[in-house]
Order: structure tokens, then sequence, then C-alpha cells
């Protein structure tokens, strides 16, 4: 998955692949190096995630535990 390089603290790099027309998978790269996959998330989430004045906040929010995800590094 292509990721776009955002932010040099907290979340480095997003990527999203849109499954289909109501939800997609969000990959996240942390300051730290981990990368997850969040499943099951709707394209209006990735947007907002990317233009959020706060992406942190917004992940912390709307994202970190309500949806199905997994480490993948």
């Amino acid at each position: 998955m292509h990721r776009t390089h955002v932010s040099a603290k907290g979340i480095t790099e997003i990527g999203y692949h849109e499954d289909s027309e109501v939800h997609g998978t969000l990959e996240l790269e942390f300051e730290s190096g981990h990368v997850y996959r969040f499943f099951n998330v709707p394209p209006d989430i990735h947007d907002k995630l990317i233009h959020a004045t706060s992406r942190e906040d917004y992940y912390q929010l709307y994202i970190g535990s309500r949806f199905p995800n997994r480490r993948v590094l």
C-alpha cells in the first residue's frame, strides 16, 4: 500500500486502500516505526485524519480502538 509522509512526529505516514464504496483499509506508520492496518474504515475517516489539525488527537478519538486492526511492522 502506498503511504504519504505527513509529519515527522506522532503519525508519520498514512495510507488508504478503498476496498469498496463504504469502507477500506487504513495504514498508519507511527514515529516508533510501527505500522498498523485498520480495517473497515470509511473513506471520510481517512479524509478527516489527513486534514485534522492534530492527527494524533483525531486518531485517539475516532480510530484507535474503534476499528479492527493488526500490527504489520
